[in-house]
């Protein structure tokens, strides 16, 4: 691959006497913080699960590393010890920054670890030495490495069509637009979840981690038309505050994450907004997402303050999961209608105007502004009646 994307495995147990500790790692010299931290962290989650062990992977943030983790948690049977098993877990270890990968391709890795799993148990059984553990920990690393090659080759050879291909548009009568649309919200509110659900692109993206933007691209077609959305997914920690406002600029439309089950990321939303007022000196078409909706046992946050706040700030609200997909799709297809039509009617406002604003080309038609002398239509009407359909 063009680079590693695994950055350690960390197999940890619980000591009676020293707590959670890193029995096997690799690479052999990832630093005593790491392999304390990991340890500490996955090991702890584990014993707050009250003994019930979680079959399924889960995915754990080391935000002062920079790390995010996939942990399968491991019982080894131990009749000497209290509870007469040792808590274990096994830790995957990679950057924040390709975190789409590993959320897309996670069910994938399942056989993997569950297979390695029940070897460590199996082997921890008949005591083996650290040598036999060590290699069973670089099978291990080796299939993970194989498998995220294998998807890297096929999802970087299927070569998408051209977005605006001149024959296709010409038959088809078939107009190209391209709108930019900044994606805010605040950490954790599923905002990367959601883009890549849309997309579907893990591999096939422009992640610039130091200024905390992620720029990703699919076209939809609506009515007679090819809408590119240019989705520039923005880090929402306060650490990327000054430069967020210059990748505001240019922006046709926002959406504002916020996370069903944290009030304080959908009291946020109108801050949001605000920034971007703020910046752009104007009101942007777009949508509130409440994300996580499956998370239904965990909600917190009222439909009808969202409603309301919705219409408060004259913006669509749709409730989406980025985990199972529900109404993601939907959601940018409504918004791909709102776009097309604000820019249908631009177009209508002035005479002799061929090809909508944020059309393909774009040589003198300009998105922001309408010919002298016009009136800017009253499209407020229409935008809330697409967005209410």
């Amino acid at each position: 691959m063009q680079k590693d994307l695994i950055k350690g495995i960390i197999y940890s147990q619980f000591d009676e006497k020293a707590g959670p500790i890193a029995k096997i790692w690799i690479p052999e010299g990832l630093s005593i913080k790491i392999k304390n931290l990991i340890s500490l962290k996955s090991i702890n989650i584990l014993a707050g699960e009250t003994g019930a062990i979680p079959e399924s992977l889960a995915v754990i943030p080391f935000p002062s590393l920079n790390l995010k983790g996939i942990v399968k948690y491991i019982e080894i049977p131990d009749i000497n010890r209290r509870g007469k098993a040792i808590d274990s877990s096994l830790t995957l270890l990679f950057n924040e920054a390709d975190d789409l990968i590993f959320y897309k391709y996670m069910k994938n890795f399942e056989s993997i670890f569950n297979d390695t799993a029940k070897t460590l148990v199996k082997m921890e059984i008949q005591k083996q030495d650290r040598k036999s553990l060590l290699d069973e920990l670089n099978r291990f690393l080796t299939n993970l490495r194989q498998i995220l090659e294998e998807f890297r080759d096929r999802e970087i050879s299927i070569q998408p069509p051209d977005e605006f291909p001149e024959t296709a548009v010409e038959d088809a009568k078939l107009r190209g637009f391209r709108y930019k649309i900044i994606v805010c919200g605040d950490p954790n509110v599923g905002k990367t979840s959601t883009v890549l659900r849309f997309t579907d692109n893990a591999f096939k993206r422009s992640y610039i981690p130091t200024i905390g933007v992620n720029i990703s691209e699919k076209t939809v077609q609506y009515k007679d038309a090819q809408i590119k959305f240019v989705l520039w997914d923005i880090a929402g920690q306060e650490k990327f505050q000054k430069m967020r406002t210059y990748f505001y600029k240019g922006a046709d439309g926002q959406l504002l994450v916020f996370d069903l089950t944290n009030p304080e990321t959908f009291e946020n939303v109108a801050k949001w907004q605000a920034d971007i007022r703020n910046c752009l000196n104007n009101d942007l078409p777009g949508l509130i997402l409440g994300n996580k909706n499956d998370l239904v046992d965990q909600r917190k946050v009222n439909e009808n303050e969202i409603k309301k706040l919705a219409e408060q700030l004259k913006l669509g609200y749709f409730e989406t999961s980025a985990l199972t997909g529900d109404k993601v799709h939907e959601a940018f297809l409504k918004f791909a209608a709102v776009l097309y039509e604000q820019s249908r009617l631009k177009a209508m406002a002035g005479p002799e105007t061929k090809e909508p604003p944020g059309a393909k080309p774009r040589k003198k038609a300009s998105v922001k502004k309408l010919p002298t002398g016009k009136k800017r239509p009253r499209k407020q009407a229409l935008t809330k009646n697409i967005l209410a359909e």
